[in-house]
C-alpha cells in the first residue's frame, strides 16, 4: 500500500469536507475547493479524519492512490492557511507593480510585460521589486509564480533576474582576460 495515500488527513476545526460519490469538496475560512477522484479511488470523512482508499492492486491505482491523497491534503491545507510564493526581482530597473488584476513587470526589456493575474489569487507588490503571490490552490500559485520567473530567470553571471526568495543561484566567474 502507499505509505502516502494509507496516511489519514487530519481536519482543522473550521474545514468540512463533504463527499459525494467521487467529488470531494474541501470547505474552510478561506474559501471552497472541489476535486473529482478517478474511478478506482475513494475518500471517506469520519470525525475529523479524511482517509483516502483504493477499490485494487493495479500499478495505476496505487500511483493515483498517494497523489489524490495529497492533493486533497494541499486543499485542506489552502482553504485553512492558504499558499504563498514569495519572487524577488534583481536588477537596476527592474520593478513590478499591480494595476487593478494585472502584474505589470519591467525586466529590461523593450517592453513592459503585462500578466494577467487568475482569478482566486492575491498578489501584492512592495518596495517595487518583491512579489507576493497568494492563493487557496497550491497548483495556480505556484504556477503563476513559475510562469512570472520564466520571463527572466536569473543569470548566474550578474544574478539578474527574477528569483524566488531564498532561491540559492550558483554564480560563475566571467571570462579571463589575457592568460
Amino acid at each position: 500500500m502507499s505509505r502516502v495515500g494509507k496516511k489519514s488527513i487530519t481536519l482543522p476545526d473550521k474545514v468540512t469536507v463533504k463527499v459525494n460519490g467521487s467529488s470531494v469538496q474541501v470547505e474552510g475560512p478561506k474559501g471552497k475547493l472541489s476535486w473529482t477522484l478517478p474511478e478506482g479511488i475513494t475518500a471517506t470523512v469520519e470525525g475529523n479524519q479524511l482517509s483516502v482508499d483504493r477499490a485494487g492492486e493495479s500499478r495505476q491505482l496505487r500511483a493515483l492512490h498517494g497523489t489524490n491523497r495529497s492533493l486533497l491534503n494541499n486543499m485542506v491545507i489552502g482553504v485553512s492557511e492558504g499558499f504563498v510564493k514569495n519572487l524577488e526581482i534583481v536588477g537596476v530597473g527592474f520593478r513590478a507593480a499591480v494595476k487593478g488584476n494585472i502584474l505589470d513587470l519591467n525586466l529590461g526589456k523593450s517592453h513592459p510585460i503585462n500578466q494577467v493575474i487568475p482569478e482566486g489569487l492575491k498578489v501584492t507588490v512592495t518596495e517595487n521589486t518583491k512579489v507576493t503571490v497568494e492563493g487557496i490552490d497550491k497548483q495556480v500559485v505556484g504556477q503563476f509564480a513559475a510562469e512570472v520567473r520564466a520571463y527572466y530567470p536569473p543569470e548566474p553571471y550578474k544574478g539578474k533576474g527574477v528569483r524566488f526568495v531564498g532561491e540559492v543561484i550558483r554564480r560563475k566567474e566571467g571570462k579571463s582576460v589575457g592568460k
